[in-house]
């Protein structure tokens, strides 16, 4: 009975090492995967969750993998300080990345996520002397100057962020000081960034400390480039 058990446990650790061992091998491969397709400098942070992980490798199919990307840039010029995603029902055939990880091919069902926007985007799109400011709660706002007809205005005023067709626009809600002439038009731009990383499209944005959060979701996403 003493060896009997002995074995039992000694199966039992083998198969948490396995499991253990397994659950790495695909977290690497995601991350390689990421890393290759979007051209990070950084590899991503890849973290499966669920345990036992073998019963979900032995499917081929894992429920919920997190994603955590640092900094890029989108084919819009938008530069991105993080982007945190969520990978669900992703199908990734154990037997493939065993035997062919280099060809193995690795979607998702569904993704959500949120992208960063940084605040030099924000300034590097705002009218010609205006800077852009956020404390990071639900306020922000430009500050500087504006010529109008060879005259020129300083201006605060807060903005009001708009999700547009292939991007963000900020337009003013509340113009403190001298009262410039056509506010709005003088003071509205967008930010394009339709070509969110993982095909994101936009839900809702936020105003963070870092930049604009942009929460979005995609449906059949491939992760290989």
């Amino acid at each position: 009975m003493r060896k009997l058990i002995m074995f039992l446990i000694l199966i039992g650790v083998l198969l948490v090492v396995l499991d253990r061992v397994a659950v790495a091998g695909v977290q690497r491969e995601v991350a390689r995967q990421v890393a290759a397709k979007y051209d990070l400098a950084t590899p991503p942070t890849v973290v499966v969750h669920g345990i036992p992980f073998l019963t979900q490798a032995l499917a081929g199919r894992y429920e919920e993998i997190s994603v955590a990307m640092g900094p890029m840039t989108t084919p819009d010029g938008a530069k991105i300080t993080r982007i945190d995603a969520v990978l669900h029902g992703v199908n990734a055939p154990l037997m493939d990345l065993i035997q062919n990880s280099a060809t193995a091919t690795i979607r998702a069902d569904k993704v959500t996520g949120t992208v960063v926007i940084s605040r030099q985007t924000l300034d590097a799109r705002a009218p010609r002397g205006l800077h852009v400011e956020g404390n990071g709660d639900d306020t922000l706002q430009v500050t500087g100057k504006v010529t109008v007809a060879g005259i020129s205005f300083p201006v605060t005023a807060k903005m009001k962020i708009e999700i547009v067709q292939g991007g963000i626009r900020l337009s003013p809600e509340n113009v403190n000081g001298i009262q410039v002439p056509n506010a709005s038009r003088q003071l509205s731009f967008n930010v394009p960034i339709k070509n969110l990383p993982l095909n994101l499209k936009i839900q809702s944005v936020r105003n963070t400390a870092a930049g604009l959060a942009v929460e979005g979701t995609a449906t059949d996403v491939p992760l290989r480039a």
